[in-house]
């Protein structure tokens, strides 16, 4: 009884029993194989018996082994030794050595530069990483948005090797493809692009519209120049040796068959119109022939058309290639539109989980009423969201072209359903509403005063509702000049009279984050003082210069300069025309004010956001509202605890977090070049002059400079690095207008956000009413 029972306990563990038994067993059987076959037959097989041999195989073996075992290296610096910052690439594919994918070299003239060179250059210079023209011409003025390379001599041959000697020195290690080609020729950039995408790059390759010489056999074949031919990077690689060869003892009045002669004698290589199945397709254009006729099969699916004889047929033949490459997106559109649609019954959801417009994600479902995308009503004329917060403003710029493309559309796309039973002419806008969903685009709803001409001439006026989508379209990377990373950052800060005991903290921080660890960045003190403060008086800034000393002091090598000015209503752009004077022309500035924190990781970004001759940044940092409408989160004490109030010379921005927000009225941080600055500085008393410029100065900021007087993109971001306690800023009466207006606008919302102001005017009618 007890044994039966002791077996129905132990059944459903006898599987797992009997695994583990099976497994030991069969471990101990293999170990037991490999000990006794693991003496000499490893030796016999890795060398003969009886000698010195099997010791040497052994020995390589071991060293083998010890090659793949991981080793641990401690880090170790010298104390005494400066540090020194370790320089990381901008880019990953720098560190791992990768290489773009198709280079175009453009072979022109004295007389077609400034014709036929530009109409390329417009027409594919934005589908292609790199474009170079290469001209015979010595000194040739290169057109605006154009690289131009002059060789000095216009001799057909010495052009091509010198052009051919130039990618290889300059651009030999940075491209796997090499397209050369010629001023004349039409170039179909995204099949080109594709071709090269679909190509092996470890090959030698010679690719184009292969011709035959005169008088030579079949394979001795050289690629026409009129329609392009591409290189492999190998192939380049491989023929560089032998250019001056060639150069001394080939001669010919075509640099193309130049080139040809010159692959086929040295290494062997000719044209070829395929390979690994794909087909170099070209089309030689008729004289006085209308693109907009052409409709062969070889024309359509060419990747290059030659000759083309001026630039209006340049442009031309790209706005056909453009219309046909249209064609056929639209029509891949409505393909896989279809298939969406018979695919969608089969989905759990059914047709109801179909969203509009087919293939694009649905509009964006809110979780809160806080995270309702609201909708900008617009006419013909004005629009009701306004950037300053007016009521209603004139439709103009971009957007009054958006809106107006908006109409069009809608117009067009309402006549292409019902023609030809009927024909719709707009009359005039009723209503507009648009609204940003950034997972969808920006959508339109209108709301059209029509007028319907039928095929028999009846007309009559009816209102219709539209909706519409403009989607977002594929992210592309712009180019951007290069950065690094090792560039010195001089911060600025302007300092007043009344800011002087925040500057202690300021200075604290500063030490802390930037000279603690080595930044490569320097401090100028900017002490500002009213015409009559330290005449006779205590110098209000004494305790901020002995701060400086005491850093200076604290850590050896470094330096904070400060530098003194008077004036009685001191303006950003005044201040900062006295620094500029002080400094280099190539000058990376850091304005900051005596609130901002700058740590690593902002000096980084201020040096890759501020591009010299591109770019100035200015970024946006994060306010904290009012601690007395926004509590502070619960210290470690426990949630009933308080915050403690901070104490004398101890920085203000230590502390537990509270709510705020990015602040967009304020615009006092800046990072840009001192050049930069300098020549909108210099653009700005171009165009004002006398008295307009004095009132200009007051009513400016750097910013302001930066947007009216200068070519540079601006770039306004948040900074989330830059965080600033609860301040009210000083609204000085002498600013401008507009300045003031912010300034004000500033501090009122930074006071809280809604739901504390609500509950502060709660409780003070409660304590009223009491």
């Amino acid at each position: 009884m007890q044994l039966s029972s002791l077996l129905a306990l132990l059944r459903p563990a006898l599987p797992l029993i009997l695994g583990l038994s099976l497994g030991c067993s069969l471990s101990l059987l293999q170990v037991s194989w490999i000990q006794g076959e693991g003496e000499d037959p490893c030796v016999e097989a890795v060398g003969k018996p009886g000698g010195p041999q099997n010791l040497d195989s052994k020995t390589k073996l071991d060293q083998s082994d010890e090659d793949f075992k991981p080793r641990i290296v401690p880090y170790y610096r010298d104390p005494n030794k400066p540090y020194k910052k370790v320089l990381r690439t901008r880019y990953i594919q720098t560190e791992l050595g990768s290489r773009e994918r198709l280079l175009v070299a453009v072979l022109t003239s004295r007389a077609t530069l400034s014709t036929l060179a530009v109409a390329v250059n417009r027409t594919v210079a934005h589908h292609f990483p790199r474009l170079l023209y290469f001209t015979g011409q010595r000194g040739a003025r290169a057109p605006a948005g154009m690289q131009v390379v002059s060789h000095g001599d216009e001799r057909p041959a010495w052009l091509m090797s010198e052009t051919l000697r130039h990618l290889h020195t300059h651009f030999g290690a940075d491209y796997d493809w090499f397209f050369i080609m010629q001023d004349d020729t039409y170039v179909q950039a995204p099949r080109l692009a594709a071709l090269a995408g679909h190509l092996s790059i470890n090959q030698d390759l010679y690719l184009g519209r292969a011709e035959e010489f005169i008088g030579a056999g079949e394979q001795a074949r050289y690629c026409h120049g009129g329609f392009g031919y591409l290189l492999s990077r190998s192939l380049l690689l491989r023929l560089w040796p032998h250019l001056d060869g060639c150069r001394g003892d080939i001669l010919s009045a075509r640099p193309d068959e130049w080139l040809g002669r010159c692959l086929i004698d040295t290494l062997g290589i000719g044209c070829v119109s395929q390979h690994q199945g794909q087909q170099y397709r070209s089309f030689e254009l008729a004289k006085n022939r209308d693109p907009e006729k052409e409709g062969s099969p070889a024309f359509l699916s060419a990747f290059t058309v030659h000759p083309v004889s001026e630039g209006t047929l340049m442009y031309r033949l790209h706005k056909r290639f453009s219309a046909l490459e249209l064609e056929r997106a639209y029509s891949e559109i409505e393909q896989l539109q279809a298939q969406i649609q018979n695919l969608t019954v089969l989905t759990p959801e059914g047709e109801a989980g179909l969203s509009w417009p087919v293939g694009l994600p649905a509009p964006f479902t809110p979780h809160n009423r806080f995270e309702v995308l609201g909708w900008d009503y617009f006419t013909e004329q004005h629009t009701f969201a306004c950037i300053d917060g007016a009521p209603k403003c004139p439709l103009q710029g971009a957007s009054r072209a958006d809106i107006s493309d908006a109409v069009d559309t809608a117009l067009e796309q309402l006549n292409r359903r019902y023609q030809p039973r009927l024909r719709f002419q707009k009359q005039r806008l009723l209503n507009g509403y648009r609204r940003f969903d950034p997972a969808r685009g920006m959508e339109y709803t209108l709301d059209l005063l029509l007028e319907a001409v039928t095929q028999r001439g009846h007309r009559r006026s009816l209102t219709r509702r539209v909706s519409l989508l403009r989607p977002l379209s594929r992210v592309e990377i712009l180019p951007m000049p290069y950065v690094t990373e090792a560039t010195r950052v001089q911060l600025v800060l302007p300092l007043l009279a009344a800011e002087a005991p925040a500057a202690l903290a300021f200075l604290e921080a500063f030490a802390a984050s930037v000279l603690e660890p080595r930044e490569h960045a320097l401090l100028t003190l900017l002490l500002v003082y009213e015409p009559r403060e330290g005449r006779g008086s205590p110098d209000p800034f004494l305790g901020v210069k002995a701060a400086a000393a005491e850093l200076e002091r604290r850590y050896p090598g470094s330096r904070l300069a400060w530098l003194a000015v008077r004036a009685e209503a001191p303006s950003q752009v005044r201040l900062m025309d006295v620094i500029s004077k002080k400094h280099p022309v190539d000058t990376l500035f850091f304005l900051t004010t005596v609130w901002t924190r700058p740590g690593s990781e902002v000096l980084n970004r201020c040096r890759m956001n501020a591009i010299s001759g591109w770019q100035a940044f200015f970024p946006v940092h994060f306010q904290e509202f009012n601690p007395v409408l926004s509590p502070q989160k619960s210290p470690p004490g426990g949630p009933g605890a308080g915050p403690d109030p901070p104490s004398p010379g101890v920085d203000p921005y230590r502390g537990p977090p509270i709510g705020g927000r990015f602040d967009r009225q304020a615009s006092a941080e800046g990072c840009f070049y001192n050049a930069d600055y300098l020549a909108a500085r210099a653009r700005l008393a171009g165009e004002l002059a006398g008295q307009e410029e004095e009132e200009a100065l007051e009513g400016l900021e750097v910013m302001d400079v930066f947007l009216r007087f200068s070519g540079l993109h601006l770039f306004r971001a948040v900074e989330p690095g830059l965080v600033q306690k609860f301040s009210l800023r000083d609204c000085s009466p002498r600013l401008s207008e507009e300045l003031y207006h912010r300034c004000r606008l500033s501090n009122l919302e930074g006071l809280g956000g809604r739901t504390q102001l609500a509950m502060a005017l709660f409780e003070q009618e409660q304590a009223n009413s009491t």
